[in-house]
């Protein structure tokens, strides 16, 4: 069984124990350093992710797609896919969560249920939409979409991430701004140089397969970029999270922002949102993600600033996932979502006016 089975799996366990005894875990949240006021481009926001990061860029970009310019979605499918429509007929938060992490294992990973329905998705997001939970589909149409699908990859199988491209088509999202990629690799993010040898879906799920991801999702939503700086020269800003999170909606205690100098002296610059995948945050596998991606070096010299928000594992979320199946919520997709209301905050905060800043604690 996969991780991201077995943390699907751990929450059907913990709704059937909820509908017994009427509990919920939430984490506890600890005092860190407040996230920066750095007066970025809101209106150039983007957004990346792998496995249930990937699910969460889609949904973060979807809410908010009058903001958002692009996504990177590395083994990832389309939005709402894990939403089982006897949950919406029935929201009842401990049987409805059951059947969405079902219909998530096994039409959204593995297509043992059948694939993915992009038809069916995109009218449930017109619906959204239509209802202003998110925002209108037609901001979609100027976006660039970046997805990739492994080779070796057994965890989301190759005809998630195609549904996922079907649904942005159906979306409105020219061809010409979508690239889709049948790449090397196991259920990881690829890098050029750093990680797990290619082809391997373990700790910490980042490869070498002589690729920079990280450069092609940019250069894919951004266009033409600088060429990255040899080691990267901003600051790892460790930073608080519960102000943006209330109990229970799965975030760790602490967030990641790198934030280069260019963009500590003067306001305008892009953010970027990237979104670990299961078993992939800092407090898993330490700075992987945040530090062997590729991320920051390419920040460096294109003005990007790039955050790395950071979920916890709990009972309902051992594997610690992003919310794609409705462990914090059946009400998951909008931007009222527990998950994608805070991520946005904290790129409201990030585009806020700088005002004087105490020094900030440095991973």
């Amino acid at each position: 069984m996969t991780f991201l089975a077995r943390s699907l799996a751990a929450t059907t366990r913990a709704a059937l124990f909820s509908l017994l005894c009427g509990t919920f875990v939430a984490p506890i949240h600890a005092i860190a350093e407040p996230l920066p006021a750095l007066g970025a481009a809101l209106s150039q926001t983007s957004v990346s992710g792998l496995s249930s990061g990937a699910f969460m860029a889609g949904q973060l970009e979807i809410a908010h797609a009058e903001n958002i310019v692009g996504a990177g979605i590395v083994a990832g499918g389309p939005f709402a896919c894990a939403e089982s429509p006897m949950t919406r007929l029935f929201p009842y938060w401990a049987t409805g969560v059951a059947q969405n992490a079902l219909q998530a294992a096994q039409s959204c990973m593995q297509t043992t249920l059948g694939e993915p329905d992009p038809e069916k998705l995109i009218a449930r997001a017109r619906s959204l939409a239509d209802d202003e939970k998110i925002d209108p589909l037609s901001a979609l149409a100027r976006h660039n979409i970046y997805l990739y699908t492994g080779d070796k990859d057994s965890t989301v199988s190759r005809p998630v991430v195609e549904a996922a491209k079907r649904f942005y088509e159906l979306a409105g999202v020219p061809k010409t701004n979508i690239s889709y990629i049948e790449g090397d690799g196991g259920h990881a993010f690829i890098t050029e140089q750093g990680g797990a040898a290619c082809g391997l879906s373990e700790t910490p799920y980042v490869s070498d397969c002589d690729y920079q991801q990280a450069r092609a999702i940019l250069g894919w939503i951004y266009g033409p970029l600088e060429p990255a700086a040899s080691s990267p020269t901003g600051e790892f800003v460790v930073f608080q999270q519960a102000e943006f999170t209330e109990d229970g909606e799965g975030f760790a205690d602490e967030g990641v922002v790198y934030i280069p100098s260019s963009c500590r002296n003067a306001p305008g610059c892009r953010v970027h949102v990237a979104l670990h995948g299961c078993q992939q945050s800092r407090a898993r596998v330490g700075g992987a993600f945040i530090k062997e991606t590729g991320f920051a070096e390419l920040a460096d010299t294109n003005r990007l600033i790039v955050l790395f928000p950071q979920v916890a594992s709990s009972a309902v979320n051992p594997q610690g996932c992003w919310d794609w199946w409705g462990y914090t919520g059946l009400d998951y997709l909008g931007k009222d979502a527990p998950q994608i209301s805070a991520l946005w905050g904290m790129v409201e905060r990030l585009a806020k006016t700088p005002a004087a800043e105490a020094s900030p604690h440095q991973e």
